[in-house]
């Protein structure tokens, strides 16, 4: 069933005449500013795939996107572990399999370096240290003040719980954190000597990975960001970047290897696969793709309406605590 799956899944990768990517909105000089979508985009890029981008702006916190529609098909962000994981397992479009003499327990190590250490340095500058304008840009600033407000408060405490900060650990974590990025970026900087990629002269899922984090910390995280600082340390990582820059957001564009986002472009999936299922074998009928809209706007007003409640119920509970107490995680932490 699973191989029958993936097959007709590659059938349709090749039938389908433009792909579509829908990820986050597009902020400081970047196709999208979702840490986790520019990776994917950068894959497709690497791969020489044409396709279009759409944004989705509705649901900030969905952690379906990033997501590519192809035909009948979706691969979403939070199945399969991943869009990029998802493509390599369907034999649909894998970039590592252009190395085969490069050991995979080499890719596997230096991947879960960017995955782990680095992911989780990026996710605390990004909700814990910053003030939160560049979470709000990339995520809440198509949403009313409170909803967003509360949505990113629910971030950082879920960030925290993450990382496992407390109070009494913060200064311990963040050294910790720090420590192992340096040590990952060392690393990164040793495997790339002065290489174009890091493995031989083609790209793998790691280059787009690692470029996609790095361009963020470069282009998003402030000049005072200990992240950024601790990168740009190491010159040929820095020249990695602004190499492949060049090639995969401005050369690319301009051939048509990917449109310019569309903000404008449908806000919701308009493809939704059932659970543990991602291929669709029949396309809709243009009368239901219709009656499929018409729930997914009503959907959108249920999900701020329950946002605006939720706003309501968690102001009265605090007993009218401002903004600042909220920043200040409302002295709730992680007390238990």
């Amino acid at each position: 069933m699973a191989s029958t799956s993936a097959a007709a899944a590659a059938a349709e990768w090749k039938v389908a005449e433009r792909k579509v990517l829908v990820a986050r909105k597009p902020c400081f000089g970047l196709p999208t500013a979702c840490p986790t979508s520019l990776p994917v985009l950068l894959y497709l890029r690497m791969a020489q795939v044409p396709f279009d981008i759409h944004v989705d702006t509705s649901f900030p916190d969905a952690d379906h996107i990033p997501y590519v529609e192809f035909g009948d098909c979706v691969a979403f962000n939070n199945e399969k572990g991943g869009v990029i994981e998802y493509l390599k397992e369907e034999k649909i479009l894998d970039l590592n399999s252009k190395h085969p003499s490069v050991s995979p327990a080499d890719v596997l190590s230096t991947k879960a370096m960017v995955s782990t250490w680095l992911a989780d340095a990026l996710q605390y500058e990004l909700w814990v240290v910053t003030d939160g304008s560049i979470a709000h840009d990339i995520y809440f600033s198509d949403l009313p003040w409170p909803i967003g407000k509360i949505l990113h408060w629910k971030k950082t405490r879920d960030v925290k719980h993450l990382l496992d900060i407390t109070k009494l650990n913060a200064a311990e974590k963040e050294e910790e954190i720090y420590q192992k990025a340096s040590a990952a970026y060392d690393a990164l900087s040793l495997r790339l000597g002065d290489q174009v990629f890091l493995f031989d002269n083609s790209p793998t899922d790691v280059d787009a990975l690692f470029l996609g984090h790095a361009l963020f910390v470069l282009n998003a995280l402030p000049d005072t960001s200990v992240l950024r600082g601790t990168l740009q340390k190491h010159e040929n990582l820095v020249n990695f970047v602004e190499h492949h820059k060049i090639q995969l957001l401005e050369e690319s564009s301009s051939s048509g290897l990917g449109s310019s986002p569309s903000p404008s472009s449908s806000s919701t999936p308009r493809k939704r696969a059932s659970a543990g299922q991602s291929y669709k074998p029949k396309p809709r009928a243009k009368k239901e793709r219709t009656e499929e809209e018409k729930k997914f706007r009503q959907r959108s007003k249920y999900f701020l309406a329950a946002q605006l409640v939720g706003v309501l119920v968690f102001l009265s509970l605090m007993g009218g605590a401002d903004s600042s107490e909220l920043d200040d995680d409302d002295g709730l932490d992680y007390e238990e």
